[in-house]
């Protein structure tokens, strides 16, 4: 089914352009819009409505709800829209927008001056710094040093296959030098930012998606939307119940082996909580007949080897992006003890043979 606030700058000519291109992308889908008689009242079932775009954190983000007004469902579209599209920039390490300093700023002035920063961005590498130590480092968003050079060499492998190369490993250590997590000084008061190391950059790719979703998720339930489904990328976030009474929405995994030709692992049944998998078959390139994925193991400064793919399930987007990504580069052993030591996240890992293994109760989702 699916595969990773507040207006400061929507007031911008730049947020204008973007909610014009939005009304131009929206579509709401009408499925099974039959008409229902319960117990002979003739109350009408819910519409099925969606909206898909793209460009958001580099991917394709989807709203699905169930709601009689097409209205009211597009005013939400567009709210959560619009939110995303702020946490986008401003989580943004490749381009600058005008009137704000973003991950990129500070990735520019490392080594120079702090740079004042929304709140947003202090909220984001706070949450980091957390998981940073409850993953024993297998969550580092100061990695970006090696995974710079990691992206320079998958972008130009897809672009030229035939000169296809590897990273000097010389050049990876060198840039693995420079990603102490604490020399990210993070300054509340006078709410700044500033990297230590000139050679530093920060990358929040896993966790900066499911963060956003989980903040703008809070956001709209409070004004009202109680029950739909945001999926952006790998990272999908059910709020409430399908139809407001209790039924489950249903979330597929992905299969990782595309060509084996079922589309999904397996069908999920949650209700207000989060579904996220990190996988191998999205972002590679192949170097002499063998893929290299996007998962970089901070310990080998290689792609992580031993799966194929790894989900979450809790209720938090952000803690699900982060477990994603930080058991991918654990061991089976290893991660299946940090996800059983979590209360309320649960996890199925797809090894390299194509076994299935499973935490404790995930099973308990599965679809019947």
């Amino acid at each position: 089914m699916f595969s990773r606030l507040s207006g400061v700058f929507g007031g911008s000519e730049n947020a204008m352009k973007y909610r014009r291109r939005f009304a131009l992308l929206l579509s709401t889908v009408f499925v099974g819009a039959m008409l229902s008689f319960l117990a002979g009242c003739g109350t009408k079932k819910p519409v099925r409505r969606e909206a898909s775009f793209l460009r958001l954190f580099d991917t394709q983000t989807t709203i699905i709800a169930y709601m009689d007004d097409k209205e009211e469902f597009s005013r939400y579209a567009q709210m959560i829209y619009d939110s995303l599209d702020e946490y986008h920039r401003l989580y943004d390490i490749y381009n600058s927008y005008d009137g704000i300093n973003n991950l990129k700023t500070v990735n520019d002035m490392a080594g120079k001056a702090p740079v004042k920063v929304d709140i947003r961005i202090i909220d984001l590498l706070k949450y980091a710094k957390e998981w940073y130590e409850k993953t024993d480092g297998a969550i580092n968003i100061a990695f970006g040093p090696v995974l710079r050079i990691w992206h320079e060499y998958r972008e130009r492998g897809i672009d030229d296959p035939e000169n296809a190369g590897l990273p000097p490993r010389e050049a990876l250590e060198e840039a693995a030098g420079h990603t102490d997590i604490n020399k990210v000084i993070i300054d509340e008061e006078a709410s700044t930012v500033f990297l230590e190391d000139p050679e530093m950059s920060l990358d929040v790719g896993a966790i900066a998606k499911g963060y956003a979703v989980e903040q703008v998720s809070r956001m709209v339930a409070e004004k009202g939307f109680t029950s739909g489904l945001i999926s952006v990328g790998g990272n999908v976030r059910a709020i409430g119940s399908k139809d407001g009474a209790g039924t489950p929405w249903n979330v597929g995994i992905q299969n990782p082996d595309s060509g084996e030709g079922n589309a999904m692992i397996h069908i999920l049944d949650i209700t207000d909580a989060s579904v996220v998998t990190s996988g191998i078959y999205e972002r590679y390139y192949t170097v002499d007949g063998k893929n290299y994925h996007h998962i970089i193991d901070p310990d080998t400064l290689f792609p992580s080897g031993e799966f194929k793919s790894v989900s979450i399930v809790c209720k938090d987007s952000g803690m699900a992006d982060a477990l994603s990504t930080a058991i991918f580069n654990m061991s089976l052993e290893e991660g299946m003890a940090f996800i059983e030591s979590i209360p309320d996240a649960e996890a199925v890992w797809v090894l390299n043979s194509g076994e299935l293994r499973y935490s404790g109760h995930f099973r308990d989702y599965l679809n019947k």
